[in-house]
């Protein structure tokens, strides 16, 4: 699907019938991309699906969330949270390896572990600590922060916590000193140094180390990072260093330490091809690991199990070609029959999904500010003045002559004469009046090309720009780098869509403008059944009401890879789950205020306004302003430091 060259017109095309919400519906793919969680309702209203108190699952309307939050003086731009879905997601994947388990009668059981570092949020991570405690599910743990914070949550002996990433002494002692208290915590060998390391440490604290090695394979990942595997991977050790590790262990008396086989192909791995493919050559490994003498146990495949975003089913970077439930099995077939052909006993498996547990959970609401129409919408061009150039003549005839079977030619000609008043006036010899009139008069006919080709079926090529140009510029009240930072950086497709209206049809086609004042703040890449899309489909904006614009499966890496350009930080967040039919918000915090966000690059709010009473009573003394001038000249500086930092109505 989106390998093809060819890119679909994505001009609205108005249908005979009525519009109605499930046009909405099917306008923005929402089956395809929402795994059962949300919908249109018939009222045109996005909606999430949520558990009430009596256990039924029941559609709950995000508009009416967020009106509900309005009326609670909670403003956007908010980040929505759904206990729910989270639980759904831990459901899923855990009962998908029960459920293959018992069918292909395999002899190990599922421990999954979440991997911290896609959702630090602590009321997260005690969620799924919480709810995934009846499958005994655990944590990973990537830095010294990351096992601080996943140790105070371990409570289950039999849940695992995985220790990734680089180890100094301090985080190999807290290790071990979990370990000691009956944390079942393994030490996973990243580098060759590590282990010298470790086995110093436990010796010095009279401790058995559980440990675990990575291994490097040589099949690739796929997608946005396949680099995570074959052998220029950065992490892991390669086959000769794995040997090294076994013979160390074997001259010290400790290879009954080594229980964990651990690798990791990268995230949002989009081919189920590549899953197996890893796989199969880590079992291998892990088999001649026990032929060695290692006692293992344990085969642990990290993460990349993915998340269909874009709602595809392709194995396009945004999307996956396979479930959970194929996941799970393929898994649970390749290291049975392995295994048992080789006749090594099963081992626990173990993933380290984060992103398909977390992304459907978060939802990021905002509201549009303002809008800045595609040139040349006006009914007709401007007048042309007394005694025209000739060039304003040629502009003027070509708009007249525009039909349909000359579309080409006229396209051609206005970017001539187009290109030829810039540079007479470059040169001085057009004014600036005539240059702004040709260039109304150049747009008016663009936007009579753009409306022409979308009754076309086949557009040619040098004309598709055409429609690409002719948007409108939707500014939301967000900030792109902080809540949507891969979209930015590795252009990361998220469902996008309107929560109202959607009994209407969308006559717009716009790209969304974050309020950061910087160029790379939009969002011009938007998910479409056939190809990527460079608009979105929304409703006029009328200004009399909120209009509000989400962003679903933001759970997973957003918040943290966030920074704050322009100043602008975290956002509100909510909770919101169902009590007896009714929305109940719980967990609300605030986003930063001015100060918050001041104080994490080194300004001191007092010190702030300290300065500002200086300067406003030097003004005073000036004769510039009155003594009560300078009140509320400081008084609103303190109110605009204790503000939010995004746009108050």
């Amino acid at each position: 699907m989106h390998t093809m060259t060819k890119r679909k017109n994505t001009t609205i095309k108005r249908k005979i019938k009525n519009w109605s919400a499930s046009d909405s519906a099917e306008l923005y793919g929402v089956e395809n991309w929402s795994n059962g969680y949300f919908g249109v309702s018939r009222n045109g209203e996005a909606t999430v699906s949520l558990v009430d108190t009596d256990g039924e699952q029941k559609a709950v309307s995000l508009h009416t969330i967020m009106k509900g939050l309005a009326e609670r003086g909670t403003d956007a731009p908010v980040l929505l949270r759904f206990r729910d879905l989270l639980r759904s997601r831990i459901d899923e994947l855990n009962q998908s390896f029960i459920k293959a388990i018992r069918e292909v009668d395999y002899q190990g059981v599922y421990r999954g572990v979440y991997p911290i570092k896609v959702n630090q949020q602590r009321e997260i991570v005690e969620e799924i600590v919480s709810y995934g405690a009846r499958y005994h599910y655990g944590l990973e743990a990537g830095s010294k922060p990351e096992l601080i914070a996943a140790m105070a949550q371990m409570k289950d002996p039999e849940a695992f916590l995985m220790c990734n990433g680089y180890k100094d002494d301090e985080f190999i002692d807290l290790a071990l000193m979990a370990q000691r208290m009956g944390i079942n915590i393994c030490l996973i060998l990243e580098m060759p140094n590590e282990l010298p390391a470790i086995l110093e440490r436990a010796e010095a604290l009279g401790i058995e180390p559980n440990l675990g090695v990575r291994v490097r394979l040589a099949a690739k990942g796929s997608g946005h990072w396949s680099e995570s595997a074959g052998d220029r991977s950065v992490f892991g050790l390669n086959t000769a260093q794995v040997i090294e590790v076994v013979d160390t262990l074997k001259a010290v008396g400790k290879l009954h330490c080594l229980k964990v086989l651990h690798y990791h192909q990268g995230s949002q791995i989009p081919n189920i091809s590549v899953v197996r493919e890893g796989l199969t050559e880590a079992c291998r490994m892990y088999i001649d690991l026990v032929r060695e003498g290692a006692p293992m146990g344990t085969l642990d495949m990290g993460g990349g199990l993915a998340v269909d975003y874009d709602g595809s089913q392709t194995n396009f970077h945004s999307s996956c070609n396979y479930t959970i439930e194929e996941y799970a099995r393929d898994i649970v077939e390749v290291v049975g029959e392995m295994c048992t052909k080789c006749n090594v006993a099963h081992p626990t498996l173990v993933t380290e999904s984060g992103r398909a547990i977390v992304s459907y959970h978060a939802v990021l609401v905002f509201n549009i500010l303002d809008v800045a129409s595609a040139p040349g919408q006006d009914a007709q061009p401007p007048a042309l003045p007394e005694n025209p150039s000739e060039i304003l003549k040629a502009l003027d005839e070509t708009h007249r002559m525009l039909t349909r079977k000359n579309i080409q030619e006229c396209y051609n000609d206005a970017n001539y004469y187009r290109d030829q008043l810039r540079m007479q006036f470059f040169y001085g010899n057009a004014s600036l009046r005539e240059r702004g009139i040709g260039e109304a008069i150049y747009w008016h006919i663009m936007g009579l090309i753009a409306r022409r080709i979308a009754e076309m079926s086949e557009i040619p090529e040098d004309l598709k720009e055409v429609s690409d140009n002719m948007v409108d510029c939707y500014y939301g009240n967000f900030s792109l780098f902080q809540s949507m930072p891969d979209s930015w950086a590795i252009d990361q497709l998220f469902p996008v869509m309107p929560i109202q209206r959607l009994c209407e049809r969308p006559t717009q086609k716009t790209v969304l403008v974050d309020i950061t004042c910087d160029c790379d703040g939009k969002v011009d890449n938007f998910i479409d059944r056939e190809d990527i899309a460079h608009s979105l489909p929304l409703h006029e904006f009328e200004g009399k009401e909120n209009y509000y614009v989400a962003v679903f499966l933001v759970g997973a890496y957003q918040e943290t890879l966030g920074d704050i350009h322009n100043l602008l930080g975290d956002t509100n967040v909510v909770s919101v789950h169902l009590e007896n039919g009714r929305p109940v918000y719980t967990q609300e915090e605030e986003g930063d205020s001015v100060a918050d966000v001041l104080s994490y690059v080194k300004y001191d709010a007092r010190d702030l306004v300290a300065k500002i009473r200086a300067l406003a009573e030097r003004a005073v003394e000036d004769g510039l302003i009155s003594p009560r001038q300078r009140r509320d000249a400081v008084e609103a500086y303190r109110t605009g430091l204790n503000g939010y930092t995004y746009y108050e109505l």
